[in-house]
């Protein structure tokens, strides 16, 4: 199986929004929602629930879309959710 690589947002159990990008969406969340390592943001925030996923033939091209969502504003964050 050839996973592709993905940005996604999160949506944690204080309400803040967490942005990130891998290349296998289910074992990153089971991370985010499981694992004593990985990003500390979302381990005191849990749990955590998926809310949004853009698709990319690269993960430099994911990474770079990371940096630019990570940018964007709460609501306009909000915004994205909203139209997947």
């Amino acid at each position: 199986m050839i996973l592709k690589p993905i940005v996604y947002i999160l949506e944690c159990a204080d309400n803040t929004l967490y942005v990130g990008s891998t290349n296998n969406i289910e074992k990153r969340l089971h991370e985010h929602n499981h694992a004593k390592s990985g990003a500390h943001y979302t381990k005191i925030r849990r749990p955590v629930v998926l809310r949004y996923t853009e698709t990319f033939a690269t993960l430099g091209e994911a990474r770079s879309r990371e940096a630019v969502i990570k940018r964007l504003t709460r609501a306009k964050k909000l915004d994205l959710i909203g139209k997947n």
